[in-house]
């Protein structure tokens, strides 16, 4: 067993039966039916609270873990549906009210890939593109709806494929146009970006590879490990971009401009750093800059081209594939039509013990525990629904497509989504959120010890890290928040503890790395389930929602000053700044009706009414910040404030309609005053999104 010994795993089962025999002595088994029950269940709250952080177990979530990880599972295979069935019978064996939800979605298969070095005296050597140990067990590394094709040419290396490193090969009299790009992963572009950067300046084909030592991505740390993912841009089933994927549905066709421009214009595939080496130290010309050299690990000191000619061949097949999306729901006695969602994504890329199966046992975990509150009388006030997402690997798919198929529903009844995707990649608490919810992640770490420091909370830790607390943003679409945030407008979370490591997408992300080095005691897994089930026990229980709008308004006052210090006086931010008065002045008089309330916890119909009321305001306000109309040529992006720009090398991370204005402007002659107009314009657009949530806050009509 993983855990430090089979006598501590005994004594902490008993431990548990014992609590679990003296609760069910102590609080019998309730039906809350009557209004004096449901009265004194609130009152229980905190006892309920109690039950569900005491009840944790790291020999349960280590064994969720193991069970889900005995075989690859990619999703669309076969071999992904024993993660189903598995997740399926958990639920229904829990008695939750549980369901399927199946889509039909076009993901990529590699079919045949090599890669061979062609040398100056004619002799030739093969690469090997498996991971060691590996043959016939994973799936070959591969860039999931790369295109086939073929190349025999020169290589170059363009350092991260950024523009300003294309602009440094110009500079140095590199001409890109027909060869190969070698190119490493760095923490701005999106592979999708690299290979777009690639085809933009005349690449045939291109190498990317994740070097390790930098203490960011560290892949080649682990035997030749080779970091698989989607090239694809956007989010969802290409072939029903816009709305739901489901069986005898429209479907576009595969070669459909709409659906072409998802993909990349060329191949590539991923390799590992040995054979990025062996490539990097046979190029010659110009030498390497100094400033791409500060993490360059190889040897290498030229960027080519060649003269060593490499031999590129892909195959792939795109295939429509059945990908599922299972759920437990756990209704609500008081508003049964509002909803707390809680989703992890199911598929890997290969055993997925970090990504994303780590989740999907604190997933599992929560499920357990919140059974058992059940049978102690618990029902929560709104319904809470336990989602697994399917194809989340390649583009967030099987949350895009149920989102996009309840959309109605969730705009106007869902609380919150709350995402854990590799719930523990290493030590270190990080959590990012819409702001209205910054503060009940700082409460709710105050009442969970932190996993790695004894005798401290998570929020002490977490605080002392940086000397402050740090909750990040949601504007990229790495995980399946995006589609709930920036398609749906839901107040969404995402948890997470460790940033980065080096098994990420790679053969090696199994059961034994986890227990052996990712968290050999489990103790990280208990510590995430705990704050995630917490919250969700907030948002469904609390009688008022514990949104804090004037955090947001705050926050809103930061991003503005951090878009006037990037703008500077050339254009009119007043109207920003205006809206955002009009949004604080609307998120206090909310703030002063909810204390109101609170200070009234009857339960006549009156105040129930009230109630409903102000938890109105405060879940449907995020809607204002959609634009019906989305980003100027990426529809399907909604939010104003929080979303991906289209340029992954924006300095813009924040108002991507915005930042989207920016970049166009930037590639227009300086005379032309186009550039600014549309600036502004989305400035305009900004500010009439942050004035529509506050009339939200309002709840009135003008």
């Amino acid at each position: 067993m993983v855990l430090s010994s089979a006598s501590c795993t005994l004594v902490f089962v008993v431990f548990l039966c014992i609590l679990g025999l003296y609760t069910l002595q102590n609080h019998p088994t309730t039906t809350i039916t009557s209004t004096a029950n449901r009265q004194n269940h609130q009152k229980d709250f905190l006892h309920f609270q109690d039950i569900f952080l005491t009840s944790s177990s790291n020999y349960t979530i280590s064994s969720y873990l193991r069970e889900l990880t005995l075989h690859p599972h990619i999703a669309g295979t076969q071999s992904s549906l024993k993660t189903v069935e598995y997740v399926h019978k958990h639920f229904k064996d829990l008695n939750f009210e549980t369901h399927t939800v199946n889509f039909e979605a076009l993901l990529s298969y590699p079919v045949h890939s090599s890669l061979s070095l062609h040398f100056r005296n004619e002799s030739t050597k093969e690469l090997s593109l498996t991971e060691l140990g590996q043959l016939g067990k994973v799936v070959v590394p591969f860039h999931a709806y790369s295109p086939s094709g073929k190349a025999m040419a020169k290589m170059v290396f363009a350092n991260y494929g950024r523009i300003q490193d294309y602009k440094t090969l110009v500079d140095l009299g590199v001409n890109v146009n027909g060869c190969v790009v070698i190119a490493r992963r760095g923490e701005i572009l999106s592979r999708a970006g690299i290979v777009e950067r690639a085809a933009q300046n005349g690449a045939v084909a291109l190498l990317m590879y994740t070097e390790g030592g930098d203490g960011k991505r560290t892949t080649s740390r682990f035997n030749g490990g080779v970091e698989r993912g989607t090239v694809m841009k956007g989010l969802g089933d290409p072939l029903s971009p816009g709305w739901a994927g489901i069986e005898g549905g429209e479907k576009l066709g595969v070669k459909d401009n709409e659906v072409i421009k998802r993909f990349p214009k060329i191949p590539s595939m991923p390799i590992s750093v040995e054979n990025a080496e062996m490539i990097l130290e046979g190029l010659e010309g110009p030498k390497v800059p100094d400033e791409w050299k500060v993490t360059l690990k190889s040897k290498a000191g030229r960027v080519g081209p060649g003269p060593t000619l490499v031999n590129f061949t892909y195959l792939e097949e795109k295939k429509e594939a059945t990908i599922h999306n299972v759920f437990a729901v756990i209704k609500g006695w008081e508003e049964p039509d509002r909803y707390v969602l809680l989703g992890n994504h199911r598929d890997a890329w290969t055993y997925g013990a970090v990504d994303p199966n780590s989740g999907t046992a604190a997933l599992l975990d929560i499920a357990r525990r919140y059974a058992l509150l059940m049978r102690y009388g618990w029902v929560p006030r709104r319904t809470i629904i336990l989602c697994s997402w399917d194809a989340e690997e390649f583009g967030m798919v099987g949350s895009t497509e149920w989102v996009e198929q309840n959309l109605v529903n969730l705009g106007s009844k869902a609380v919150a989504y709350l995402n854990v995707d590799c719930a523990v990649q290493g030590p270190g608490f990080f959590a990012r959120a819409t702001p209205q919810l910054d503060n009940l992640i700082i409460d709710v770490t105050k009442k969970i010890k932190d996993p790695d420091s004894e005798d401290m909370e998570v929020y002490q830790t977490w605080a002392a890290r940086n000397n402050r607390i740090d909750i990040q943003r949601l504007s990229g679409v790495d995980s399946d928040y995006a589609s709930f945030l920036q398609h749906a407008g839901i107040p969404s979370i995402d948890l997470y503890y460790g940033k980065d490591f080096p098994v990420y997408h790679t053969a090696f992300d199994s059961f034994d790395w986890m227990s052996t080095y990712g968290d050999p005691l489990f103790h990280r897994h208990v510590t995430v389930t705990g704050i995630w089930g917490l919250l969700a026990l907030h948002l469904a229980d609390d009688p008022i929602l514990p949104f804090d709008y004037p955090a947001y308004a705050t926050k809103l006052q930061d991003h503005a000053s951090a878009l006037e210090s990037l703008l500077g006086s050339d254009l009119n931010l007043r109207p920003i700044t205006s809206a955002i008065q009009e949004f604080s002045f609307a998120a206090k008089a909310v703030e002063m009706e909810v204390k109101k309330l609170r200070a009234q916890m009857t339960s006549d119909d009156l105040l129930i009414m009230k109630r409903r009321s102000l938890n109105d305001k405060l879940m449907l306000a995020e809607r204002g910040f959609l634009d019906p109309e989305g980003l100027q040529g990426r529809q399907w992006f909604k939010h104003l404030v929080y979303g991906p720009p289209d340029d992954d090398e924006s300095k813009l991370v924040i108002f991507p309609g915005i930042a989207d204005a920016l970049s166009r402007a930037t590639r227009m002659p300086k005379e032309q005053d186009e550039g600014k107009s549309a600036i502004q314009h989305e400035i305009w657009k900004v500010a009439r999104a942050i004035q529509r949530t506050a009339a939200a806050l309002k709840g009135e009509l003008s």
